[in-house]
């Protein structure tokens, strides 16, 4: 009795007892005695989990097998619809029919719930018992793990699966679906920065599909690679593709197909310089009302990647709050990644480090983060240790780089080089600066104004010659014609304290520079305190600060320079919603920091940490030190 309770659940019914097993009283009394089980509120359960995990993994195999066989026929007798249970009951009795009847249903029931870590799984029992069904059945199952394990960031899994999912469909004799399955392929090896493989295999999908009818797959094929050619820079060719891609999408009324195309149409607008967020939120909308959930979470992924490319910080909050709360919600992780990637490096933008630093380590520490969900959080990791001069800012950076270089796309490269640029330099490795940016600056050219505006200054700075002209994004084209103040003043505007100050540290009067090293000080980027203290000596100047204050009345209860400024802001009698605009950050995080300020003043609430704040002369740290 106690045994094929173990094998029954956490939870016990009765009648299934009985079904199974004989005298079911008697066996539920002595159960009960023992002190093994309890009755409760719900019904008969096991008294301690370890306790039913103890007695199941001391059942012998030759009889386990035999009673998960008994559970399943009573669950069947009984009309069970729990497929992710009676699948569980299948495969411990080995019923291969059984397995292949409940397994992949339950699947579709957990990626229909949003479970999709439970769909895969399901997919990966099925797999595990599909010897000896014909091709075109195995293929559909390593098509559902592929598709489930590309939600949860599982890529190389997901490449995997469609791999062997190929083989099949050519076996099978079906062209569609191996079209299909190419282009998907050519998606899994972009995540896992195999460009030049996602390059051949989206062409390959086209390839097949093109002399078939016009089909759903088609559309998909045109979405893919008006997709690939915008992340390889060729802007109006994807807008071409993806032009085409809608035109039949729309035609067989296949939304999903209309939006991630709407998507890759946008962003390439977006990459070129033009008006893009019209047809971005375009692709939301028709995504989220039509249930699309993985077009929902790329479209909340581009437009906050977007947005914080062009610096509109304000603006990109409202899509990452949203994105990433519907991501986590709908259990896919490769979108919530992208979304705190992007996330990191915009709080390196705007001067905040200490959040940015836990949230790459957060997510490198992560196991199974595909290689291009890795970038950003290493660029980011990187520069910031270069910057504050602290230990081994290279690992990050070289892992960065390859994976950038294996993508083979020109916003990675640019990406990944002008932060190595930027390593080396405050290194005071000048050549090894000069030999990044040469790998910088081609690629940059085929990306955005910033991009290209950020190569070209380094570029300058280098005292390189500058690579063919275009439009550069506003504040680096006035730092390129010599008006620091006012390229300054412009990152400021921006919410950019460091590129604020590199833009005033390539000045050559005294003011500027002081002002620039005063930035770096503030930020902790002692590094590049250094490089602009050696430049300031160079010059001949006097009484060049040695570093920064020994002490500041932020520092009195070591609190963070974001978390003074939730302090003031505390101070001011804000709750958290009007912190959260102020500072552009949501109010999780602000609850988060006003935990943080709490515990290090050693005060219970709020209103106390304000009363303490003024009494000490608190208030108003942050914004005096500004």
């Amino acid at each position: 009795m106690l045994e094929t309770a173990a094998l029954i659940g956490s939870r016990v019914e009765s009648s299934l007892l009985d079904t199974v097993t004989a005298d079911t009283a008697a066996g539920i009394d002595g159960c009960l005695a023992s002190g093994v089980m309890t009755y409760d509120d719900v019904g008969l359960r096991f008294r301690h989990e370890i306790a039913r995990l103890a007695v199941e993994h001391a059942i012998p195999m030759h009889r386990r097998a035999r009673l998960h066989a008994a559970v399943l026929a009573a669950l069947r007798s009984a009309g069970s619809d729990d497929d992710a249970r009676m699948a569980h009951h299948a495969e411990g009795a080995a019923d291969q029919s059984a397995v292949l009847e409940y397994a992949p249903a339950a699947a579709r029931k957990a990626s229909e719930l949003a479970s999709h870590r439970e769909a895969a799984a399901q997919y990966e029992r099925s797999l595990r018992f599909a010897d000896g069904e014909d091709a075109a059945t195995v293929a559909a199952l390593y098509d559902g793990l592929a598709n489930e394990a590309s939600l949860v960031d599982r890529w190389q899994d997901a490449a995997d699966a469609r791999q062997a999912a190929l083989v099949l469909w050519r076996e099978a004799g079906d062209r569609l679906r191996e079209g299909n399955t190419l282009r998907l392929l050519s998606r899994a090896m972009w995540r896992l920065c195999r460009g030049a493989e996602s390059v051949e295999t989206a062409q390959a999908a086209l390839a097949v599909l093109a002399p078939l009818p016009p089909s759903r797959e088609l559309a998909w094929a045109y979405a893919n690679l008006a997709t690939q050619r915008m992340l390889d820079g060729e802007h109006e060719a994807a807008i071409e593709m993806a032009q085409r891609a809608q035109d039949l999408g729309e035609r067989l009324g296949e939304m999903d197909v209309l939006s991630d195309a709407l998507n890759s149409e946008a962003t390439a607008i977006a990459c070129g310089g033009g008006g893009w967020s019209p047809k971005l939120l375009r692709a939301l909308e028709i995504a989220l009302a039509a249930g699309l959930e993985e077009q929902a979470g790329r479209a909340y992924a581009n437009l906050y990647s977007s947005a914080c490319g062009l610096r509109r910080f304000a603006d990109a909050e409202v899509y990452f709050v949203e994105g990433v709360a519907y991501c986590d919600e709908h259990d896919m992780s490769t979108f919530s990644t992208c979304l705190r990637g992007e996330r990191a490096r915009s709080l390196d933008h705007l001067g905040h480090w200490d959040e940015a630093v836990d949230l790459c380590t957060q997510m490198l520490e992560r196991p199974g983060a595909s290689p291009i969900n890795r970038i950003n959080p290493l660029i980011t990791l990187g520069q910031i240790r270069a910057r504050r001069g602290e230990h081994d800012p290279w690992q990050p950076l070289d892992e960065a780089a390859a994976g950038a270089e294996g993508a083979d796309e020109p916003q990675w490269i640019a990406a990944a080089r002008l932060a190595r640029t930027e390593a080396a330099w405050v290194g005071g490795r000048t050549d090894a600066a000069r030999r990044e940016i040469e790998r910088a600056a081609p690629a940059a050219g085929r990306c955005d104004g910033w991009l290209q505006g950020a190569a070209d200054v380094w570029l300058h700075r280098l005292g390189m010659p500058l690579q063919a002209r275009r439009e550069v994004a506003e504040p680096y084209a006035l730092h390129l014609a010599g008006d620091w103040r006012a390229a300054s003043m412009a990152w400021n505007e921006l919410g950019c304290p460091y590129e604020a100050a590199m833009a005033l540290s390539d000045a050559t009067d005294e003011a500027a520079l002081r002002e620039a090293l005063a930035g770096f000080d503030e930020l902790g980027a002692a590094a590049t305190a250094r490089v602009t203290r050696r430049r300031m000596r160079l010059l001949g100047l006097k009484a060049v600060p040695a570093g920064p204050r020994s002490l500041t009345r932020s520092h009195t209860f070591k609190l963070t320079r974001r978390e003074q400024e939730v302090l003031d802001l505390l101070c001011a009698g804000l709750a958290n919603a009007e912190i959260s605009r102020r500072l552009f950050i949501s109010e999780r995080t602000v609850g988060h920091h006003v935990s943080a300020v709490l515990t290090k003043m050693g005060v219970p609430s709020r209103g106390v940490a304000a009363s303490e704040a003024l009494r000490l002369g608190l208030a108003g740290a942050a914004a005096s030190k500004r």
